[in-house]
């Protein structure tokens, strides 16, 4: 799912292009992404574009007349500067929107269509698709640790809670949590006050350093092959993989479509976290440490 590095680049590309042009249209390539009714689609076209803004993982286009034009990318949809009058993609195609300039081209290689548009009127409506989150890179310390304390859970449940937190996901959390060398089910709880200050200026650095890179990487160009896996990425979808600190493979544990993914060593002090389905399937004999899952896949090997 693009997060907020990502969301945040493709906001500074598409103001450069529609920033004061009128929406000439909407082309739906499929009538379920749209989920608002009133007021109608239609009322967004011909109103120019006053500015763009980003609202958690959320893009919105600030229309004429107080409409707000609300992109949900969720976890694979995907934005295209095209030429003007671009066929919206078969398949994978969800709308296209029309400007002088260009075909805004939305799109979604999933075949469950999460994404989604709304159009809304006024900031009261728009609040509304708010789901409340600190924006961590305009707050302090101070509020980041009190937002993460306000409920107990682990970190990354947390850290991923749109809640508690605006625009930070699966793949980034992974990232902060191995920057501050903590572990991603430590409990909120448990914290100290020096812990809870690691972890900011981690969260701070990675988001910062991360949207830096998509923006040289993108340079002139709008942003094309946005994903949450990244070679640079030191643990996000790197299991197995080295860990670029200290050259332990990288773990992770998975659950539903997710997985967290992390470095023993730097982050556990060596201890292996329980993945739920291995877990059950090795009952007493999943390791507990580093050493003793390679202990376990020499003897593997051996047999």
């Amino acid at each position: 799912m693009p997060e907020l590095p990502d969301v945040v680049v493709y906001i500074e590309h598409l103001e450069r292009r529609t920033r004061g042009q009128p929406l000439e249209g909407v082309r739906l390539g499929s009538p379920f992404v749209l989920r608002s009714a009133d007021p109608p689609l239609s009322a967004a076209f011909g109103k120019k574009v006053r500015g763009l803004r980003r609202v958690g993982k959320r893009i919105v286009f600030e229309l004429e007349d107080e409409l707000f034009l609300v992109i949900h990318l969720m976890v694979s949809g995907r934005l295209h500067w095209k030429e003007r009058g671009a066929k919206v993609p078969g398949k994978v195609g969800l709308a296209a929107f029309d400007f002088p300039g260009g075909t805004l081209t939305f799109t979604e290689a999933s075949t469950k269509k999460r994404a989604s548009i709304h159009l809304v009127r006024g900031e009261a409506a728009l609040r509304e698709l708010d789901r409340g989150g600190l924006e961590v890179l305009g707050a302090t310390q101070a509020q980041f640790a009190q937002a993460l304390r306000r409920e107990n859970h682990t970190l990354k449940r947390s850290l991923t809670d749109p809640r508690l937190f605006s625009g930070i996901g699966n793949a980034y959390s992974d990232e902060l949590l191995h920057r501050a060398g903590m572990s991603p089910v430590k409990l909120t709880g448990q914290l100290t006050d020096e812990e809870a200050g690691r972890l900011f200026k981690a969260t701070v650095e990675t988001l910062v350093e991360w949207r830096d890179r998509l923006r040289e990487e993108a340079g002139e160009a709008f942003p094309e092959g946005v994903t949450a896996f990244r070679e640079e990425m030191a643990v996000h979808g790197r299991y197995g993989k080295p860990c670029p600190r200290c050259g332990a493979k990288v773990q992770r544990i998975v659950y539903a479509e997710n997985e967290t993914n992390y470095c023993p060593k730097c982050q556990t002090g060596g201890k292996l976290l329980a993945d739920r389905s291995l877990s059950r399937l090795l009952k007493e004999d999943w390791p507990k440490t580093v050493d003793e899952l390679e202990n376990l896949k020499a003897e593997h090997r051996a047999r």
